[in-house]
């Protein structure tokens, strides 16, 4: 059964409407070429695949996908037949939890973890073909590159620099007046408010 689809918070923010999606098609090529340059530059890269940079609450930190990233995740979320309803996801013991303990004190019991609406009840992201820039550039300390060298030191800074600027641009030519990037907990309120409204 398909299930609802979320409203384009591109649309509502830009003024597109969804009988611009054709027009929005080669931007968002365009945007899919650019997340083929950024996983080029981070090949071999990778973490634990903990999830914990999915859960908003534990990290205190998420993405901020810019309109177009919005509009790509929207058409994934769409291509699917919109969002499953969710269930409760365990959190992932990890070595590094000890020392947010005090940031998460109460995420431990799911409660806070602030889960990202796109990640599945099987620990993977539901779009991640789709998933947007900030998901992809792999800033948790726990990444490791090809060598075993840390994120901190070893990432190729200057083309995720390049690829963040084009994106950008990109999203600016995309939706002019779009006020910028907002936090992708705020798209997927905004897409499970349109799944209650039904």
């Amino acid at each position: 059964m398909r299930g609802p689809r979320p409203p384009s918070a591109s649309s509502r923010s830009s003024g597109r409407s969804s009988g611009t999606a054709s027009a929005s098609a080669p931007l968002l090529q365009e945007l899919r070429a650019l997340y083929a340059k950024i996983d080029g530059a981070l090949e071999g890269w990778g973490c634990d695949a903990s999830t914990d940079c999915c859960r908003f609450g534990v990290t205190g930190r998420e993405p901020y996908p810019t309109a177009v990233e919005v509009a790509e995740l929207d058409r994934a979320v769409r291509a699917r037949g919109g969002l499953p309803k969710r269930r409760s996801l365990p959190l992932v013991s990890s070595h590094a939890r000890g020392a947010r303990r005090s940031r998460q004190a109460d995420a431990d019991d799911g409660e806070d973890e602030r889960r990202c609406a796109l990640l599945g009840d099987e620990g993977r992201c539901l779009v991640y073909a789709s998933r947007p820039f900030g998901c992809r550039t792999f800033f948790c300390e726990r990444a490791r590159g090809p060598v075993g060298e840390r994120a901190d030191s070893g990432l190729p800074r200057e083309t995720i620099t390049e690829v963040a600027r084009d994106i950008a641009a990109l999203s600016a030519r995309f939706a002019p007046a779009d006020p910028g990037p907002r936090p992708i907990s705020r798209v997927s309120r905004e897409w499970q408010a349109q799944r209650s409204r039904g």
